[in-house]
């Protein structure tokens, strides 16, 4: 039997306990939904700004997932395309937006008036960008934003164009070459009066190399919780840092939605738990699934990015979970029990083979087995132990959603080896 402490944290565990001590399961999952809903609803309004004609529109862009002339792309161009603030959606989290903002220092907005001609009060942070040393604009710019008590980050963009003209060289080292380049961005802030200033070194046509990673990652890290969550969810897995962070964040709500699944297996209504379970079970891994960018709208941008053909990304994936996810795939999964030899270890085996084993009965009316199962699994959660049927709904959600969770990750990159392999 499997020992379930090896899929629920102590920390977990203590969570659960004590949410459940002085409220009744379904208080506690009223709860967990309403602050869903909440989270679902976050807005994260992301500012790019910085001198006309610095890469701007691409960055916002390349940020994004897309190509400068894909559909919902950023206009881009060597003369000033952008004339107001422009706001550009992440494809798949919508409530996440970058907003192209006009050029600090054109005739049309002087550094003066500009924050308050863009409406600056509107956004959560701000990326100034730079294809070459920061000016007084910039450092004007970044000041104002300070006094608004606001996270601002220096963005040197066309760090590959640089580093190409620098090769020409004797003795060339792109590292030093790098070294050289934050310095001299630094040093010019800091003569311009900024204080430490934050400097990444970034390529909107390498994303995933020089500092591009570590300013998103910086920038998930200023935020809020509940705006990181949305932050988190909307970058596109273009490095395996991005992937494991995502992973991170939602296996720490598996158990929340997991509650959710045991409250409606608890209602005593023939049907309407397992009715509930396969709708929360869809919307979880649909979610998972946009998230790790194995959705067909996803695949489809990064195959026209790095030129590769879509279906080989698709054949790159093992779990089967990078389709569209719906009720009849669900309850194929729960009723599937894959093969396996007595002799392999818990350790070895799918934690399907361990999971479906014992839920399949269940699914099409038997619950003796489950209930036994979840008899080892009530002992840590005394509470739940009232509700067999609840118990029943949470442990079996619960590990569907671990063992697709991690599968989606391995997904998402095995994906990006290959999209990336040249």
């Amino acid at each position: 039997m499997y020992n379930m402490e090896g899929f629920i944290s102590p920390e977990e565990m203590q969570t659960i306990k004590q949410s459940l001590e002085s409220q009744s399961l379904d208080s506690v999952a009223e709860k967990i939904q309403d602050h869903a809903n909440q989270l679902n609803k976050i807005v994260l309004n992301i500012a790019i700004t910085g001198e006309s004609g610095k890469g701007k529109s691409t960055f916002i862009n390349t940020i994004r997932g897309l190509g400068d002339e894909e559909e919902g792309s950023a206009p881009t161009g060597v003369v000033e395309t952008t004339m107001e603030p422009t706001p550009y959606p992440y494809p798949e989290f919508p409530n996440v937006k970058l907003w192209d903002l006009p050029g600090i220092g054109t005739e049309n907005f002087r550094p003066d008036q500009y924050l308050e001609q863009v409406g600056f009060q509107r956004y959560d942070f701000f990326i100034v960008i730079s294809s070459e040393r920061f000016t007084s604009y910039d450092v004007q710019l970044a000041r104002e934003i300070q006094k608004m008590g606001k996270h601002f980050y220096f963005a040197r963009s066309k760090i590959d164009q640089s580093l190409e003209g620098a090769k020409r060289k004797k003795n060339y080292s792109e590292m030093a070459t790098l070294d050289d380049i934050r310095k001299d961005c630094i040093t010019g802030l800091q003569k311009l009066g900024v204080e430490s200033p934050r400097v990444f070194l970034i390529s909107s046509f390498d994303p995933e190399k020089y500092d591009f990673p570590l300013l998103q990652e910086e920038m998930e890290k200023d935020l809020p919780q509940e705006q990181r969550h949305a932050f988190l969810l909307a970058l596109p897995g273009i490095t395996d840092s991005i992937i494991q962070r995502k992973k991170a964040m939602l296996q720490a709500n598996i158990w929340q939605v997991a509650l959710l699944s045991g409250a409606a297996s608890a209602v005593p209504v023939p049907g309407v738990g397992f009715a509930v379970d396969l709708a929360i079970l869809v919307n979880e891994l649909s979610k998972y699934r946009r998230a790790f960018g194995l959705d067909e709208a996803s695949l489809k941008r990064l195959a026209d990015r790095v030129n590769v053909p879509v279906e080989e990304l698709k054949r790159a994936t093992k779990s089967g979970l990078a389709v569209e996810i719906s009720k009849e795939m669900i309850i194929n999964m729960l009723m599937a029990i894959p093969k396996g030899k007595k002799e392999e270890t818990d350790s070895r085996r799918s934690v399907a083979a361990v999971m479906f084993d014992k839920v399949k009965l269940s699914l099409i009316g038997v619950g003796v087995n489950v209930l036994m199962w979840s008899d080892e699994f009530l002992r840590f959660i005394p509470v739940i132990g009232t509700l067999a049927a609840g118990a029943t709904g949470f442990t079996t959600t619960y590990l569907l959603l671990k063992l697709s969770l991690n599968n989606l990750a391995k997904d998402a990159q095995l994906v990006l080896l290959r999209a990336f392999e040249k």
